[in-house]
């Protein structure tokens, strides 16, 4: 049995409440009973995408178990590389990586845009996702995460940043058995729906949480619930379950 624990939206920034909320979740994920196998992180993991934020982040992020994390809108890939993966490269591409362990496999794409909140996946991500799931033997469990999520959730302020185009990814997942789910943060609220007959999981935002339309009016994210994290359990049946905890 695999078990994911995911997180999204740290917005880390110079606030000490946002690192606060961080550290609370993180505490709880490296002070469980049993370790998680992995902790994934999908994006904006700075407010700024500043160097010192990704710093920040190296710190609070720290754990005896593999964290696996990928760029949002709100971070910035070279002060990203520098900050976090200790890269002074300069290199300019999307920060794509994948991750062997526990039996499976993780693909981790770069999904931003610099300089937009929108969601996009540029043919590099795309030949490099084709390259790599065309690598994976078929029986191998694979899951494939990145920051904006690739359907409509139903807020008419979040959705229009969502990924786009889809199609290109809803193909590559159609004609690879082995993906698993697929795993995105951006919307700063648990949800759940489906992705090309996949499971598609959006895990809840750390710093913040969304108010959705049918909830009244107000402001657009509400800072008065804790932060929230994913447990996604993946079984010796081939069973994806997924079970969203607050951490207060």
């Amino acid at each position: 049995m695999l078990v994911i624990a995911h997180l999204s939206d740290t917005h880390l920034d110079n606030h000490p409440r946002s690192a606060e909320r961080t550290a609370r979740v993180m505490d709880h994920l490296n002070g469980l009973p049993r370790p998680v196998d992995a902790i994934l992180v999908t994006g904006d993991i700075a407010d700024h995408g500043e160097v010192a934020e990704y710093e920040l982040a190296a710190r609070l992020l720290a754990s005896p178990t593999p964290v696996l994390v990928c760029p949002g809108n709100h971070d910035v890939r070279a002060a990203y590389r520098k900050g976090l993966l200790g890269d002074d490269s300069g290199a300019t591409g999307p920060i794509n990586t994948r991750h062997d362990l526990a039996g499976a496999v993780f693909l981790l794409a770069d999904s931003t845009v610099p300089g937009e909140d929108d969601g996009h996946l540029d043919a590099e991500t795309i030949e490099w996702l084709a390259v790599e799931l065309d690598s994976v033997p078929a029986d191998t469990p694979t899951f494939i995460a990145f920051h904006h999520p690739p359907v409509a959730l139903h807020h008419p302020v979040i959705d229009p940043t969502r990924l786009l185009p889809a199609e290109p990814l809803a193909e590559l997942v159609a004609a690879h058995p082995q993906v698993v789910a697929v795993l995105t943060g951006h919307f700063h609220t648990p949800a759940a729906s489906t992705f090309a007959g996949r499971p598609l999981r959006i895990a809840p935002g750390v710093v913040s949480t969304l108010r959705m339309p049918w909830e009244g009016e107000g402001r657009l994210t509400t800072q008065a619930q804790p932060p929230g994290v994913a447990f996604h359990v993946y079984d010796d049946a081939g069973l994806f379950t997924t079970h969203y905890r607050v951490v207060v």
